[in-house]
């Protein structure tokens, strides 16, 4: 699997489960020119997956933990893959479960966040994340949908926080960006979020009729402000 023979950019997306794929953001990624793929990671071999060779990695998320590989023995091979991409420099991008990788593969911990922390809501930017591309989310909720939390690892920048989840967000430089929170998630599709996940939101006794009625309230506005964060980030890259 070498996306490199394809014209133009290149991004190679993770993807654990089919629903929690690039969403909103694959028709922005398409207008800046990327060629996109994915790969199903507990399916493939990703041994044969080479790291290196897109012009972006996209981790995307997933309803396991970073740390469960002694269950998903998958997850130590992805985990090769993000600790070779992040030590080449080169850029990447991990939304929920991928940023849990991506600090994992940096040296941090990831761990339980003892509630579930699912639904909608905005985020409280750290100074650090007024600067960075975050800011252009202004004042919008996004999806927050997330057992597990990850300590900022070592180097990177601390960008946002809730009241239930302290760190949502971090920068390794201008090259890596990972994400607690799903800014990708596309309302018009959270059916399948909703039937994909039943147990874990009957479990948590959250009700899917609050959440599918959220989804379309701030659908509008999440659709126009993560492209902006997005484009705001690879702007800033080297090149």
């Amino acid at each position: 699997m070498n996306p490199s023979s394809t014209t133009g950019k290149t991004l190679l997306a993770l993807r654990h489960v089919h629903f929690e794929d690039l969403g909103t953001l694959a028709p922005y990624f398409t207008q800046r020119g990327y060629a996109i793929e994915y790969v199903d990671a507990p399916l493939a071999d990703l041994r044969t997956v080479d790291a290196l060779s897109p012009d972006l990695l996209v981790v995307l998320g997933g309803p396991i933990g970073a740390f469960d590989d002694p269950l998903h023995p998958f997850i130590a091979e992805e985990l090769a893959l993000v600790k070779a991409r992040l030590a080449a420099g080169k850029p990447i991008l991990g939304i929920c479960l991928g940023a849990q990788l991506m600090a994992r593969a940096l040296g941090a911990k990831v761990y339980p966040l003892g509630v579930k922390e699912i639904g909608y809501a905005p985020l409280t930017l750290t100074d650090a994340g007024l600067s960075s591309p975050l800011a252009a989310l202004g004042d919008a909720s996004v999806l927050h949908w997330h057992g597990d939390q990850f300590d900022i690892p070592p180097g990177a920048v601390h960008l946002a926080r809730t009241a239930v989840g302290e760190n949502q967000a971090f920068a390794l430089g201008t090259h890596a960006l990972g994400l607690q929170f799903h800014l990708e998630a596309d309302a018009a599709r959270i059916e399948s979020w909703l039937v994909g996940h039943a147990c874990e939101l009957g479990a948590a006794k959250i009700d899917p009729v609050g959440l599918r009625n959220d989804a379309r309230q701030h659908h509008a506005q999440l659709s126009e402000v993560a492209p902006a964060v997005i484009g705001r980030w690879l702007d800033a890259m080297p090149g």
